[in-house]
């Protein structure tokens, strides 16, 4: 699978070094680490990431004969994108500010130049007496634009300087020192006052390569707890033979890629990882339940999908013209911007060996699916974007059509779930007979699947109607989702939402950030009519959707080869199971005095511990994203000491005491792990690197082999809130969203991912594969409740949790909270009633 990759890197390195060299830089916020301009492309992350072998991360490069989406028209507003980026932090007035300054100081007789403007009037053409003053200002503007560029570049530099310490990731939670404080206040000095998205993509440090020594001995510290001792024995040895034999030479090789590409191991991991894979897109897909839990803002298919698509749009407005903030990390700390850019307008096309990401720098129309159906509807007409109330009459439309769907077209979303070589063999011939109807939907914003089924939780079965929505937002019936879009809106008949997203293009934060202002913008500021649809009037001038017309051959062998069996027989083989844990959450933690993501994640071992009887092999994804295009790295969360707390924790010589003393120890261990990972001191995305490198220079080092086959039976994410300040839990709990899933890494694995759903709740979502015999997800479900319970009984403030549930039983009520299915209007935000 890597060797026709890795000669293509070949041909492709000479090029990225000489581009780099000298000067050439890629669209601020691009993902084109490889150094090739953004022409055809661009933490939920523990699945597709876990395995190398399985899920290969990429270069741009477009094959022949795709479509460029930097089009003429496209050039002065992308040029502009591009000048903002290049001078940010500093405003584009700030030239006319020192212009204004230096032409004072010659009004004032002084030179602040000490002589260069006359110099530059020199250099100018003597246009006689009467233009001698407009030689003057042509030299004063020449001197204001070095200067305003020595200055640029002199704030860029010492801002990467400042930002490539990370001493303050290794200071207790809670404390700060003095040295820190300095430092956050020059970042905050340097910054500027209102920076964009991309401001600080210049400024932004490139990850460093770590030693090789230090990520070896990290490793086999981490597979001590998994491995017997002869077979850590041989990983000992397999080990120090690479240390002398193979590392210098892969090591030299990749620092000089660090100093050529923008990263050293993204473009990498987005080729290999995902755009090399082979597999279904299913396996790497994820989903979020874009919704809040216990409330539906109306009843509405056709209204919701109008507010939803409008607040979509609204962003991607925000985002082309750079108006969304940049993440900060303790309210300063800038985070790479690169993912962004190809949120919209972007298509997986698949290759026979490898995929492309297409990007396009607009698109006016977005592709629904209804029914079997396919339609084109436009977003924009010459007066802007449509309102709400106009695309909830175009879906209306798309609802109200009784026409049937047309032979094979029914089916023939199910292709993008096929094996990526045959989808790519496929494709040729749909395009060939419908390519009008197959641009339309690759190069729409996004897709939509109005579903003709109801989602979300009822009041009947909570439990079994929670898993069954994680379920159809994860896998669809395999028939109707475009899994190659960069994310599908999905809309269900009773009003619920619901987004499956793409991988390769982002990681979950980037779509989590999306996902947080379309729920909130859609439900509380746009707001819903008392009678649940959108608010304003309908357009009678509007054109209805335009139906797009699959002609396709019946008798087309592949067509027919390639239907909906093998994407039925993935989407069944999933279990998922999704729980709202309700009898406390962060405040909780927090009163503990305990990192929230590491009491989690020592919760996970003890449950898994309990579940399978022994230790394995875990991925929890940690972003890198303090670099410039970072993604993620690996923190390896069954340490030595998480597994001595699981012993102790199902001993009963041990007191409590004991337990809460090594419980502190491995969450120390976790957080130093997990800092070690942010700052780029992780392990493996290094090994990955190295592994890449020694298939390119054609070196064989079965250390790296070995450590690329190992395969994660327990992948984990959190999916963090970043924009609290846009829900008011406190006042409105109900208006809490519930998070999103993946499928597990392996056969015999499970996928994990959980969200704090306010300040006292947490909610878990579970999968794995129902042919495994190992694995069970309800089952893992119930060890993670009596985990959390028993973890949290270790503390004083925490032991009359267990004391609660164990006299309220087996409760589904209670375990899933307060449930209302009610439609409300989010303007005036009521709590749900109890049952």
């Amino acid at each position: 699978m890597y060797l026709s990759a890795l000669r293509s890197w070949k041909r492709h390195l000479w090029r990225v070094w000489v581009r780099r060299t000298i000067g050439w830089f890629p669209s601020a916020g691009t993902g084109a680490a490889s150094g090739v301009p953004e022409t055809t492309s661009e933490d939920l992350d523990g699945q597709s990431q876990a395995t190398v072998n399985q899920r290969p991360l990429g270069c741009s490069v477009p094959p022949p004969g795709l479509p460029t989406s930097l089009t003429p028209a496209a050039l002065p507003q992308q040029l502009l994108k591009d000048f903002l980026a290049g001078v940010a932090p500093a405003p584009p007035l700030s030239w006319l500010f020192l212009f204004s300054a230096i032409q004072l100081a010659c009004l004032l007789q002084l030179d602040p130049s000490l002589g260069l403007m006359e110099k530059i009037k020199e250099l100018l053409p003597d246009w006689g007496g009467q233009h001698h003053q407009l030689q003057g200002l042509l030299a004063a503007a020449v001197f204001a634009s070095c200067l305003w560029g020595a200055l640029i570049f002199t704030l860029h530099v010492a801002l990467r300087l400042l930002l490539s310490h990370h001493g303050w990731l290794l200071e207790p939670h809670g404390a700060m020192s003095s040295p820190t404080k300095t430092w956050l206040a020059l970042v905050r000095i340097f910054s500027g006052r209102q920076p964009r998205l991309f401001s600080f993509q210049r400024a932004l440090p490139r990850q460093p390569v770590p030693s090789a020594q230090e990520t070896v001995r990290k490793y086999l510290e981490s597979v001590r707890p998994v491995l017997g001792d002869d077979a850590f024995d041989r990983a000992v040895a397999l080990a120090n033979d690479f240390l002398r034999l193979q590392a210098p030479r892969l090591q030299l090789y990749l620092q000089l890629k660090s100093w050529c590409a923008s990263n050293y191991v993204s473009d990498w991991w987005e080729e290999f990882v995902y755009l090399r894979s082979r597999g279904s897109l299913i396996n790497s897909t994820y989903y979020m339940m874009q919704d809040f839990l216990y409330v539906t803002p109306t009843p509405l298919q056709a209204a919701r999908a109008g507010n939803a698509v409008h607040t979509l749009l609204l962003y991607r407005h925000l985002l082309n013209r750079q108006e969304i903030a940049p993440t900060l990390l303790m309210g300063m700390r800038p985070l790479c911007s690169a993912q962004y850019e190809r949120m919209f307008n972007t298509t997986r096309i698949p290759g026979v060996e490898k995929d492309y990401l297409r990007h396009l720098q607009d698109s006016r129309h977005v592709a629904v699916f209804h029914r079997g159906r396919f339609f084109r509807v436009g977003t924009h007409s010459s007066n802007g974007l449509l309102s709400p109330r106009a695309l909830e009459q175009q879906f209306q439309d798309i609802l109200d059509d009784p026409s049937p769907a047309c032979p094979l077209e029914e089916h023939l979303a199910a292709l993008t779930a096929a094996p990526r070589s045959m989808w790519a063999q496929v494709r040729e011939s749909v395009k060939t007979h419908a390519a009008t109807a197959l641009e339309a939907v690759e190069g729409a914003a996004f897709f939509v699947s109005l579903d003709s089924e109801p989602g979300g939780l009822t009041r009947e079965d909570p439990a079994a109607s929670l898993d069954a929505y994680a379920h159809i937002l994860l896998t669809g019936r395999g028939h109707d989702r475009w899994f190659d879009k960069s994310f599908t809106l999905i809309v269900f008949s009773n009003g619920k939402l619901g987004l499956s997203v793409e991988h390769s293009w982002a990681d979950c934060p980037v779509s989590g950030h999306l996902w947080e202002f379309t729920l909130a913008t859609e439900c509380f500021q746009l707001g819903y009519a008392t009678d649940g649809h959108c608010k304003g009037h309908p357009d009678p001038t509007l054109p209805q959707p335009q139906r797009l017309q699959w002609d396709l051959p019946e008798q087309n062998p592949p067509i027919h080869l390639s239907g909906p069996e093998g994407s039925r027989d993935l989407v069944r083989n999933i279990d998922c199971h999704v729980f709202p844990f309700s009898h406390f959450g962060k405040s909780f933690i927090k009163c503990c005095r305990v990192s929230s993501d590491s009491f989690i994640q020592l919760v996970l071992q003890l449950a898994h511990f309990r579940d399978r009887g022994q230790f394995c092999l875990t991925y929890e994804s940690a972003m890198t994203r303090l670099f410039l295009e970072g993604r993620t790295e690996t923190v390896r969360s069954c340490t030595r000491e998480a597994c001595q707390f699981v012993r102790a924790m199902d001993n009963k010589k041990k007191t409590d005491q004991q337990c809460l003393a090594l419980f502190r120890v491995a969450v120390d261990k976790h957080q130093a792990l997990l800092k070690a990972a942010m700052s780029g001191q992780g392990i493996d995305r290094h090994l990955f690197a190295l592994y890449i490198m020694s298939r390119l220079l054609h070196v064989q080092a079965p250390f790296l082999t070995q450590v690329q086959s190992q395969q994660w039976l327990l992948s984990t994410s959190q999916i963090p809130v970043q924009q609290t300040h846009l829900f008011d839990v406190q006042n409105y709990p109900d208006y809490v969203s519930s998070g999103g899933g993946f499928g597990p890494a392996t056969d015999h694995g499970y996928g994990i991912s959980y969200i704090f759903m306010g300040e006292d709740a947490i909610n878990f979502h579970i999968s794995s594969k129902k042919s495994s015999t190992e694995t069970d997800s309800h089952r893992l479900g119930q060890h993670i409740e009596n985990a959390l319970l028993d973890v949290a009984s270790l503390f004083q403030v925490g032991q009359h949790f267990k004391r609660q549930f164990m006299g309220l039983g087996e409760n589904s009520g209670y375990r899933y909270g307060i449930i209302s299915c009610k439609s409300v209007d989010p303007n005036i935000p009521t709590s749900s009633s109890n049952l």
